[in-house]
């Protein structure tokens, strides 16, 4: 039997607001909470009569399939949600459609070759290496016999700026770090509370959010504008050919020829950009250079910080695993810094950051609307309805995982993977829109967990092993996850 329209089961909610307050409140336990109860496709209503909002939750494998890939055309980038992050950070890949989407990522596209994102290895062990530094700093100046206690939190936000700041920037470092370091969470948390909100005061009202969030937004803005026309000033960005020209292949896996430099040279990504050339499309201009960066920053640090932190204190948490990884690691690496080729050595490593993916998948919740009515899992969506997949969810969902608040990395073994659907497990999205730097992130993630375990053993610390969590632009840790750190060689 079909489902359609009012008829899809969902959560009553309060009176007047429906589910408004738990949306804002946790997101990601409602999602849960209202799957367990109605079943994989959910109807939420939020918001009072005449400003309510009526969010359609997707949570099997299957309708996840759907919306992102098998349907993706009639799914768009139009809800409220994006259209924040468009006005915060600007239009860029993330939030760009149709004819200006394709048009960038024929241009972006060949900077992220398998190829290409390899040669960013030496940067990524580089930035490991000073993040190991600074451990062994801290265990000097305040670390009793038990080990120094440290925030991984905070310490994998820093790593993964630093690293993804270098990549896009090469020396113009520092400034933009600490800008958006301070910035960022400021931007973030006035997105999220803008796209849930009814009545949203325009941007120009000098409210005290407004202020706030448009001074840091100037204040982002600004530091990427002074490095980009310091590049284009000095002709450091070249007149053409350059990194994106004569290139083919898939959009979607990232394979092709780079006939634009080596893997190995020395543009940072901001040239790249900003000498990218297609035989159809002409060369980014200032802004748009500044609104790829904005989101580059946005995407190539919050989320893989998030899957260093929440690997590293679940291994904190399960010793046996760490132990197994350090073998590994010891093993393939000895004393010498991991290279890219050293992905594919370390399996088991990377079958531990994939299951920190599934319990903390970094983009937990994906948000379209409907063009058109269709049908998903036996529900008619109606034309126009916003619709979220939520990785968080399907990634819990018993029907698809054993036991699936347990860590357990063997659920990522070849054979047990190829047993699941192809969207059992999906941090990067999926279909045409899925996130172009999954290579980059799985290799930073990868190398830069080496170079830290390598160094130090990591124990509990705190008095609970969990950390609170709520969905923003990216999974946002709402409180530290503290580990006390122990040199593995004296």
């Amino acid at each position: 039997m079909t489902v359609t329209g009012t008829d899809i089961p969902g959560p009553t909610g309060l009176p007047v607001v429906g589910s408004m307050l738990d949306l804002q409140r946790d997101s990601l336990n409602a999602f849960l909470h209202a799957r367990a109860a109605h079943g994989d496709v959910v109807r939420f209503r939020a918001g009072p009569p005449g400003l309510r909002t009526v969010v359609h939750g997707v949570f099997s494998a299957a309708g996840a399939q759907q919306v992102l890939a098998t349907d993706a055309a009639n799914f768009r980038k139009d809800n409220p949600f994006y259209a924040e992050i468009r006005e915060s950070f600007g239009n860029g890949l993330l939030t760009a459609q149709d004819a200006d989407y394709r048009r960038q990522r024929r241009l972006v596209q060949p900077l992220f070759t398998r190829r290409r994102v390899d040669g960013y290895g030496g940067a990524v062990a580089a930035e490991a290496e000073l993040a190991v530094a600074r451990w062994g700093a801290l265990a000097a100046d305040g670390g009793s016999g038990g080990g120094a206690v440290t925030d991984l939190v905070a310490d994998m936000n820093r790593l993964a700026l630093r690293t993804v700041t270098r990549i896009l920037f090469g020396t113009d470092l520092e400034e933009a770090v600490d800008v958006t370091d301070r910035c960022f969470p400021t931007i973030s948390d006035y997105v999220l509370h803008r796209a849930y909100t009814p009545l949203k005061p325009p941007r120009d009202w000098p409210t005290p959010a407004n202020r706030r969030a448009g001074e840091a937004i100037r204040q982002v803005y600004a530091v990427c504008d002074r490095v980009i026309a310091g590049r284009l000033a000095a002709g450091r960005t070249g007149t053409g050919g350059g990194a994106g020209a004569g290139r083919t292949g898939g959009a979607d896996t990232g394979e092709g020829t780079d006939t634009g430099g080596g893997a190995g040279g020395t543009d940072d990504l901001l040239d790249l950009l900003a000498r990218a050339r297609s035989d159809e499309d002409r060369p980014l201009d200032a802004d748009e250079l500044r609104d790829q960066v904005l989101i580059f920053l946005v995407a190539g640090h919050e989320t893989t910080a998030t899957s260093l932190a929440f690997t590293l204190h679940l291994l904190a948490h399960h010793p046996e695993h760490q132990r197994a990884a350090r073998v590994e690691i010891d093993r393939v690496l000895g004393e010498r810094p991991p290279t890219a080729a050293d992905m594919a050595r370390l399996p088991y490593l990377t079958r531990c950051l994939q299951e920190a993916m599934r319990l903390y998948p970094a983009a937990p919740v994906i948000g379209r609307r409907a063009v058109e009515a269709c049908e998903v899992d036996g529900y008619v969506l109606p034309a126009g309805a916003n619709v979220v997949v939520s990785p968080w969810v399907t990634h819990r969902h018993p029907d698809l995982w054993d036991d699936p608040e347990r860590f357990d990395p063997d659920r990522f073994i070849p054979e047990r993977e190829a047993a699941r659907h192809r969207y059992a497990w999906f941090p990067f999205g999926g279909g045409p829109r899925a996130c172009i730097g999954q290579h980059f992130s799985m290799l930073e993630s990868v190398l830069a967990l080496s170079v830290l375990l390598r160094a130090y053993e990591l124990h509990p610390a705190g008095d609970t092993p969990y950390v609170p969590v709520s969905a923003g632009i990216t999974l946002q840790p709402k409180g530290p996850a503290p580990v006390r750190l122990s040199p593995t060689r004296a």
